[in-house]
């Protein structure tokens, strides 16, 4: 089943503060709550339903990419989880749910504990990363080949991602046994409840390295330049984005690697812009040339084009051009591009050149030369003779 939107859930809308996000999550939680429903399984989902969507919309960084993305945006399986960090990642340390937990139950009596997290050292996903990529507007238009440069966190050849020198190992940590959290119990006017903190001693890691790998510092991982020749998908436009799946981060524990995430910048063109997929340009035209009609030169993003203007060519006036526009994006067909008429009217002219056209305006019949400034006039006369 198809998870339903994190909003819902908490029962709240997507313009809700912080508060209000709070606010419904301990209402849900304290609804649920397993230890409020003991054997109900129905509410033990829902409970986690909740504590899902508060993990995500309590964090600004998760919420935005939520936002953007959907669910896709915060699953870190998925192209565009990496935009919000590991994505949802079970009810661990709550990101400080323990702290709303004491609030909670202060009505109920007994233990409560709050549920652990994901073991610290399991396969995690790596990190994302996004390059941002400047290419024309042909470029956009029509696909490129281009290579890019930036760094990526790759997982230590010497210590083989373990953190610890060559040679030795990691060892469990003694406070948490490996689990990276600490249980607190502590003793209200209600009950003893029961939390999990990150331990101080591993720092969540659930493990101690105590003679750190000289070639990572004890990371894991070293941050590599890499150069990478890629394949600008023909059609993609300004400030939209493609993956490469597995060129991301290294992942840790034998986890998959994230993503690369490139969006483009496609710089203005002189002559064309877009609109989804068609082109739009205008096509200037001499006054002679729109009055006799003529075949002319028409630019296209594939190259130039001959096109008969028709004989009496109004301003203003546009004419397609059938699959002449941007192509669909991993898909078939494209679309078509626009061309308005622009008819520059001439300047500078000397007095035997204004002498040729005065005769030539004379010559012609204003019934059947300029049908919209008789019509101008007919209209004009109907209003004057009604007022007047």
């Amino acid at each position: 089943m198809s998870k339903r939107d994190y909003y819902e859930v908490l029962g709240i809308s997507k313009g809700s503060s912080e508060d209000e996000i709070k606010k419904a999550y301990r209402k849900k939680a304290k609804e649920y709550h397993p230890d409020v429903n003991p054997g109900n399984k129905d509410a033990a989902e829902k409970f986690k339903e909740v504590n899902e969507a508060y993990e995500v919309l309590s964090d600004s960084q998760k919420k935005s990419a939520y936002d953007n993305f959907g669910h896709a945006g915060v699953d870190p399986s998925s192209a565009y989880g990496s935009h919000a960090g590991e994505g949802f990642s079970g009810f661990g340390e709550f990101s400080g749910f323990g702290d709303i937990f004491e609030n909670i139950f202060e009505g109920f009596g007994g233990g409560f504990a709050s549920s652990r997290a994901k073991d610290p050292n399991a396969p995690t996903k790596g990190a994302a990363i996004v390059v941002s990529l400047s290419i024309s507007f042909i470029e956009a238009a029509l696909g490129c080949k281009k290579t890019i440069s930036f760094y990526r966190k790759e997982t230590c050849h010497s210590c083989s991602g373990t953190c610890a020198k060559k040679g030795t190992s990691p060892e469990t940590c003694p406070e948490c046994n490996g689990t990276g959290q600490i249980r607190v119990d502590q003793r209200t006017l209600f009950g003893v409840m029961s939390t999990f903190k990150v331990c101080h001693t591993c720092n969540g890691k659930g493990r101690i390295i105590k003679n750190p790998c000289s070639e990572c510092q004890g990371i894991g991982k070293i941050k590599k330049h890499i150069k990478l020749d890629i394949d600008v998908p023909a059609g993609i436009d300004n400030k939209q984005s493609f993956v490469l799946k597995g060129q991301g981060d290294n992942g840790s524990n034998g986890g998959p690697n994230g993503d690369l995430v490139i969006t483009v910048k496609v710089a203005a063109h002189d002559i064309f812009t877009r609109e989804g997929y068609d082109v739009y340009c205008e096509l200037p035209l001499t006054f002679t040339q729109a009055v006799l009609g003529e075949e002319v030169i028409v630019p296209t993003i594939d190259g130039q084009v001959k096109y008969n203007i028709s004989e009496g060519t109004q301003p203003d006036t546009t004419f397609r051009l059938r699959n002449k526009g941007i192509p669909y994006v991993n898909g078939k067909g494209r679309g078509d591009q626009y061309v308005k008429i622009n008819i520059e009217v001439p300047k500078n002219l000397t007095s035997k050149q204004k002498d040729i056209l005065r005769s030539f305006d004379q010559s012609l019949n204003p019934e059947k030369n300029y049908y919209k400034r008789k019509s101008f006039f007919d209209k004009l006369k109907e209003i004057n003779e009604k007022l007047f």
